[in-house]
């Protein structure tokens, strides 16, 4: 099942359900955690290659947009 942007899906055979990117089996929460942990985009994308600039910029951004609107 894809997410409405496409980037960050949930199957049910990787990782349990997990949201994670596209393509890959690197969770969505992960970026949130490097990000609040004080680390940079950049270091999450060296440390998961899989994961693309663009692709981790859109779900940032997607995120926003969901959490604005339920404000």
């Amino acid at each position: 099942m894809a997410s409405g942007n496409g980037i960050i899906v949930r199957d049910p055979n990787i990782l349990g359900g997990t949201p994670v990117f596209s393509g890959t089996r690197v969770p969505f929460q992960s970026l949130l955690d490097y990000l609040e942990g004080g680390q940079t985009l950049d270091e999450f994308l060296e440390d998961f290659p899989t994961v693309k600039r663009e692709a981790a910029i859109r779900a940032l951004e997607h995120a926003k947009e969901l959490v604005v609107s339920e404000l």
